[in-house]
């Protein structure tokens, strides 16, 4: 993807598929198709937290249904095809299990398929759902609204930062949806507060030092996209930051055990656990049109305290004191 594409959205070609590929054959068990755009490694955690959510619902994985993998590996334009490849095994459900890309990819291929999401955007922004309450048609799911904390992330790091007057935001255009909504709440919270914002850019690991490297000398702090792409690279993306002295704050689960200085943002593993529930549900019979997409509430505020040190920061006393989880 060009960067002058990132403003645009994910489009994804329309699969039509008959109602009847709900029904299952005699005799066999219905299939979970999982759909990433991530890789096989970054998403195991993920996986199991769905697996543990669809088990509290009683029902029992090789007895009551089977499952069915596809990872994009980082690549949002295969998503089309690997939704048609698990509308082609007749699949009972989708589980969309990481970005909006890929919940979009979905919805446009089937309004037949139940959709079961776990993301961090706002689902009605990104055209997913009708409404939060009543999400309408055949796709619903659990928000952490993480990317829509842009101007809570900006005004963490100066208030860490009071005398730092630019910061940078690490995104994946691949992901333009909550790239884009990360970034625009990033802008709104800077210019409240006067200060200015560059973005970078990587969607392949191998562009990391590329993009950070330098980037101290115009940045006195980063906010890194909570993206596959950076969860999957964390260790990368800190040890790089660390290497410039730079600052970091992301939402990315277990962010500052990775090694980054903040962390904030709601638990994206508890998110997949509640969209599980859902599968399970709408394996019993439940529409998903009838569930409302349910709203992560409980957000979380880390610091790496070694990270700290290395990098030659001093954390506030107040802000300190706010942690839920201190990394030492």
């Amino acid at each position: 993807m060009r960067r002058r594409d990132f403003i645009r959205g994910i489009a994804g070609s329309v699969i039509a598929w008959p109602a009847a590929a709900l029904a299952q054959q005699a005799g066999n068990l219905p299939i979970v198709g999982y759909l990433s755009q991530g890789t096989p490694e970054g998403t195991k955690a993920f996986i199991a937290a769905v697996r543990d959510g669809i088990g509290t619902t009683g029902l029992v994985e090789e007895k009551d249904y089977v499952s069915e993998f596809r990872w994009g590996r980082n690549d949002v334009d295969r998503l089309p095809g690997l939704v048609a490849e698990l509308l082609q095994r007749r699949v009972a459900v989708i589980m969309c299990l990481d970005t909006a890309a890929v919940a979009r990819a979905a919805k446009a291929a089937t309004s037949q398929i139940p959709i079961i999401f776990a993301l961090g955007n706002d689902p009605v922004k990104d055209g997913l759902v009708n409404s939060i309450n009543h999400p309408g048609g055949n796709i619903t799911g659990v928000s952490t609204m993480n990317q829509d904390i842009g101007a809570k992330d900006i005004a963490l790091l100066h208030e860490l930062l009071p005398a730092a007057k630019r910061f940078a935001v690490l995104v994946n255009i691949e992901s333009a949806d909550s790239a884009r909504s990360l970034v625009t709440g990033v802008q709104e919270g800077a210019l409240a507060l006067g200060l200015q914002t560059e973005i970078v850019f990587a969607s392949k690991a191998d562009e990391l030092d590329a993009a950070l490297g330098g980037l101290a000398g115009r940045s006195q702090g980063l906010i890194v996209h909570a993206d596959a792409l950076f969860r999957q690279n964390s260790e990368k993306v800190t040890t790089l930051a660390v290497r410039e002295k730079l600052p970091t704050l992301s939402s990315l689960p277990d962010f500052t055990k990775a090694g980054g200085l903040l962390g904030y943002g709601s638990s994206f593993l508890e998110a997949q656990r509640q969209a599980g529930v859902y599968v399970g549900r709408i394996l019993k019979g439940e529409r998903p049109g009838d569930l409302p997409v349910q709203l992560s509430a409980k957000f979380a505020f880390s610091i790496n305290l070694k990270t700290a040190k290395a990098i030659g920061i001093d954390i506030p006393p107040m802000l300190l004191a706010r942690a839920d989880d201190v990394v030492e």
